[in-house]
């Protein structure tokens, strides 16, 4: 948040003036007002992030005007300030919303903490409501798709779960839904209307995790110029969702297994404990219980994360849901842009039959490519088969050409793509069945490589 937007409300002249100075010069973006009147007027014009308001002023009370303030914008911070030191009215002050008291004559230093303070809070706050919109927006409306026994079973456990507020373990392949499955036992729980976080614990190095998952202070690390507040803050009295668990660090395991246990942890850099109320759901397609054999995985972090455990079907278990999914991601495809679009009975048929490795997320971006390729209302079977049936590599023609390796076979498949797709990237990615980040990092390291 670049140069805050503060409201000074004070009768004194020589106070507003001296303030206002200082405080342009630590980087605010300061207006006055000599009364509550005009305090209101200017309120009524533009949103201000803190203001620092008199207790006591010639048209009124302080604290009525903090009333209206936290009433109409709640986010906004207000400092009360004042000559006389009455703690009744601090007292009053901090139960209607006042973030600080202070008392006249104020030093420079402690003016500016306080204020500094106060919008670290708000920046947090406004922070916390974006990423919860955001998190909200990006959950499908539709929820778990499938009406077989396998997927009833799934949502009977899912909903029994929600009622409690144990640690849960979800397990199964890539692809089958863990992510849907963990939002919907937030969203059925009583931490409902607080935010839901999701952390993929393979995407990141891992001191870029240990800072998204606990923060940082400000000079912590080279390239911490503020403080940072970890996703666990965030999260705080809501739910977090630890996807990949089985790819978290050795080291990373210990902290996390603190905060499980204590509901404590230390940003990067701090000295003192942060206390979260945070629901943990974690999830992953490894066998943990062999990683904790190998000494990969540390058996008491296991133990706290499987209170309680769900195994979600493969797609090949339930077939019987297929026609389910895939009217489901036509229906909801933006590829699509007010045509209609069928699948063929000979294209559902080899839908149908096909063994889905990737489950659920495979048919997702096999029914996107085919909405991509099919020009027509219909998808048939050749809108399918250069995808279900990945394309032989090219052959050796020389007995004395090196055969190639797994990587360089995987950047010539991915070459291959990128050109029958005209080179866009978003395509390829949705061809190859991975994510783009995924595909820009390949791509990186085929650079790197010089391949």
């Amino acid at each position: 948040m670049s140069e805050p937007r503060l409201l000074i409300v004070d009768d004194e002249q020589t106070f507003r003036r001296n303030v206002s100075a200082e405080l342009a010069h630590a980087g605010f973006e300061v207006e006055d007002a000599a009364g509550l009147d005009e305090a209101r007027h200017r309120l009524s014009r533009r949103r201000f992030h803190v203001v620092l308001l008199d207790l006591r002023m010639p048209d009124g009370d302080g604290l009525t005007l903090l009333r209206e303030i936290k009433s109409a914008t709640p986010r906004t911070e207000v400092v009360m300030i004042t000559a006389f030191g009455v703690i009744e009215e601090a007292i009053r002050a901090m139960k209607l919303g006042a973030f600080d008291f202070l008392i006249k004559p104020i030093g420079s230093s402690e003016l500016e903490e306080a204020l500094h303070r106060a919008t670290h809070k708000q920046r947090r706050d406004r922070t916390f409501e974006a990423l919860r919109h955001q998190v909200g927006r990006l959950q499908p409306d539709a929820g778990f798709i499938g009406e077989s026994c396998e997927v009833r079973e799934l949502l009977r456990l899912t909903r029994r779960v929600a009622e409690t507020d144990s640690t849960v373990l979800l397990r199964g392949e890539s692809g089958v839904g863990k992510e849907l499955i963990a939002s919907a036992i937030h969203r059925q729980s009583e931490r409902a209307h607080e935010p839901f976080v999701v952390v993929d614990c393979a995407a990141l190095h891992e001191n870029l995790l240990q800072s998204d998952l606990f923060g940082h202070e400000r000079g912590a690390f080279t390239g911490a110029e503020e403080l940072k507040s970890g996703l666990f803050e965030v999260a705080d009295q809501g739910t977090i969702f630890l996807d990949e668990i089985g790819e978290m660090t050795f080291k990373l395991q210990v902290q996390l297994l603190r905060v499980i246990e204590s509901g404590s942890f230390r940003r990067l850099g701090g000295t003192s404990d942060i206390h979260v109320d945070v629901r943990v759901l974690a999830a992953t397609n490894r066998a943990l219980e062999t990683m904790i054999a190998q000494g990969a995985f540390r058996s008491d972090l296991y133990y706290r994360l499987n209170v309680m455990s769900i195994a979600l079907p493969p797609l090949r278990s339930h077939p019987e849901d297929i026609p389910l999914l895939i009217e489901h991601f036509i229906r909801n495809s933006a590829l699509l842009r007010q045509r209609s679009v069928r699948v063929s009975a000979p294209a559902l048929e080899r839908l149908m039959r096909y063994s889905w490795p990737g489950n659920v997320r495979e048919l997702k971006n096999v029914v996107e490519r085919a909405l991509i390729l099919c020009e027509g209302g219909v998808i048939g079977p050749e809108h399918l088969a250069l995808f279900l049936h990945a394309p032989a590599l090219p052959a050796v023609t020389h007995t004395d050409e090196p055969r190639c390796t797994l990587v360089e076979a995987e950047r010539r498949h991915i070459r291959r793509i990128l050109e029958q797709c005209g080179g866009h990237r978003h395509r390829a990615s949705l061809a190859l069945g991975i994510s783009e980040r995924t595909l820009y990092r390949k791509l990186e390291e085929s650079a790197r490589t010089g391949f």
